[in-house]
């Protein structure tokens, strides 16, 4: 799959074009697919943070967020409906927004579902850290 077929944006929620797609795709994932409650998975930091949404050959298929929470960066929201998953695109999501970031030079951390506990490490990130419930998912923290 060529690389030249995926754009990634990069948007605040104002861009209401976009964040429509990328909660229609949250929507799916988190809503439906896992049960997270409509409430938990949007949010009161939707406005402070800076979403992502990845396209490929002009189909929205994933989306994430990150956030300052205290003195760190908070990687958020990862979603990439089912038909796309594990093919590489989630890993180009993840590297643009770490390429984002880093320069930061602040400690970042997500809180990973078990099942995607090896795709952040891959990236790097290490568990750190009990395993703990959040929405009646199991996660662990991460960090990079």
């Amino acid at each position: 799959m060529g690389r030249e077929k995926i754009k990634v944006y990069v948007f605040k929620t104002n861009e209401l074009d976009l964040f429509k797609k990328a909660r229609e795709i949250r929507d799916t994932v988190f809503v439906e697919e896992q049960n997270v409650p409509l409430e938990a998975e949007f949010d009161a930091f939707e406005g402070e943070s800076t979403h992502y949404l990845l396209e490929l050959e002009g189909k929205a298929i994933g989306t994430a967020r990150w956030r300052i929470k205290d003195d760190s960066i908070k990687l958020e929201r990862f979603g990439i409906y089912k038909s796309y998953r594990n093919q590489g695109l989630g890993e180009v999501l993840l590297k643009r927004i770490l390429e984002d970031i880093i320069n930061l030079e602040k400690p970042i951390f997500l809180h990973s579902q078990l099942k995607a506990i090896p795709f952040y490490q891959r990236a790097g990130f290490t568990i750190v850290g009990e395993q703990f419930t959040e929405c009646d998912i199991e996660h662990f923290r991460m960090e990079f």
